[in-house]
């Protein structure tokens, strides 16, 4: 049940924070969207750490950074109201939350899915890297669009 929890909430998480992007690039705030964003890539990071532990993993290494990016998204946000600098730390700290959640659903894509996994079975082949490479870019991209257009 908690396996089903915490990928419900992360491709929800996913989800959303599509949304924003597009949202941020419109230079349109979307409260709601923000708000299931925020909270269930929280809850994704929070979930994370409810499986037994059997040592440390990128999973975890990942959750660690994310849970301070989403409070600094959170508070960037909520209590300062993405005002002066605020904007900017809001925006970046959001798109990176979106962006490792993004890099866990190509690992686990690349782990699960059986056609995927046949390409880069060991995680260093060509497509694995590629896709890897890919999201990097597109999100840096997104990034640098978004710091200009975001109001």
């Amino acid at each position: 049940m908690l396996l089903f929890i915490h990928v419900a909430v992360s491709l929800v998480g996913i989800a959303t924070g599509f949304v924003l992007m597009w949202g941020m690039l419109k230079s349109r705030p979307l409260n709601g969207w923000t708000a299931v964003f925020l909270a269930t890539t929280l809850a994704t990071s929070a979930t994370g750490f409810l499986f037994p532990f059997q040592g440390v993993t990128p999973g975890i290494i990942l959750g660690i950074i994310s849970i301070p990016l989403l409070a600094l998204a959170i508070y960037a946000r909520y209590a300062r109201g993405m005002q002066g600098a605020w904007r900017p730390v809001y925006l970046l700290s959001a798109l990176v939350a979106q962006y490792l959640n993004v890099l866990v659903l190509i690992v686990q894509s690349f782990q699960k899915i059986g056609p995927l996994h046949d390409l880069a079975p060991n995680q260093n082949e060509l497509p694995f890297v590629a896709a890897q490479l890919a999201a990097l870019a597109a999100f840096l991209v997104i990034g640098a669009l978004a710091l200009k257009k975001f109001h």
